[in-house]
């Protein structure tokens, strides 16, 4: 039986927030991670899609990861940040940088400039999970970065790797869903709501949570399903998430296109003062698309509202 290298858990984003004129909004973001923390989640991660890690400059980087360090530091928090450059000398630079505030994970994302062949895949693994044996890793395996790892790739990697301790994957696909369980499964493979159900019920995995950050309490009870194996309310939960989800990237139009969009939106509902604005030259949900979300959770999913 193999040992997971990283524990079952609700895996979830801090988004960043910025001021008018695009200054790191310390503030807020700060409200943020108290948010949920108080509200049972304890890892927590910075620089993902969702946070745009694609976008942030150097100063950005080492602003936004000192603050976030600083406020998990007596929170109980496994703390993560995520580095996204398309220059693996600075992926590296990023790593040494957060490792010198005392960061140990970091979550990885493929350089995505051109699609990455076999030999340089080896070497991103190689000078980034290799390079720094004492931090542990998760990969996130996204088409943005115009591969994706497979199963058994995952498998050898970890071989290779032992600080490589987990994965995230967006996939809905059955075949990799069991692929992901079977051909890595020393990896805690990190699955978002609409495959979390039916990968919960082929083994232990952990739940990427996006859209249930609107209610942090109905993430955690699909989670807790997932481990007890709740067949009945894994297929309910997963069943409207995959609606909502559908109905909510119609919103916005065309012009709307980046993770980060969304997910401030899922913010908002929380904390009505958190901006939706984006990093240019990248377009933010608008205020009206804000609202028409909110009046379709109220109208048609309102248990994916706050729980009062």
């Amino acid at each position: 039986m193999n040992v997971k290298r990283y524990r079952p858990c609700v895996l979830a984003t801090c988004c960043v927030p910025w001021n008018e004129d695009f200054s790191f909004a310390e503030g807020i973001f700060r409200r943020q991670v108290r948010h949920l923390v108080s509200h049972g989640i304890h890892d927590l991660y910075i620089f993902g899609t969702a946070g745009e890690g694609y976008a942030v400059s150097d100063r950005q980087f080492d602003e936004i990861t000192r603050v976030f360090l600083d406020e998990t530091r007596d929170a109980g928090v496994q703390t993560m940040i995520g580095v996204i450059n398309l220059s693996l000398a600075t992926v590296i630079e990023r790593i040494e940088r957060a490792r010198a505030l005392g960061a140990r994970r970091f979550q990885l994302s493929l350089p995505s400039w051109g699609a990455l062949r076999d030999a340089e895949m080896e070497v991103f693994f190689r000078e980034t999970c290799g390079r720094f044996p004492d931090c542990e890793f998760l990969h996130y395996n996204l088409l943005r970065a115009q591969r994706l790892i497979t199963p058994a790739e995952y498998g050898r990697l970890a071989e290779r790797h032992p600080n490589l301790v987990a994965t995230k994957n967006s996939t809905t696909e059955t075949k990799r869903l069991r692929g992901l369980l079977t051909e890595a499964p020393q990896l805690q493979h990190f699955i978002t709501e609409a495959g979390f159900a039916d990968a919960a019920m082929m083994g232990e995995c952990g739940l990427l949570i996006s859209v249930a950050n609107t209610n942090l309490a109905l993430g955690q009870a699909y989670f807790e399903a997932g481990r007890r194996r709740n067949e009945a309310v894994l297929l309910d939960i997963q069943r409207e998430a995959a609606e909502l989800i559908a109905e909510l990237l119609q919103l916005p139009g065309p012009e709307v296109h980046m993770d980060s969009a969304f997910d401030k939106m899922y913010c908002r509902v929380n904390d009505p003062g958190f901006p939706l604005r984006l990093l240019p030259p990248y377009t933010p949900a608008s205020e009206a698309t804000h609202e028409r979300f909110v009046a379709m959770l109220r109208s048609r999913f309102p248990r994916w509202l706050p729980a009062i």
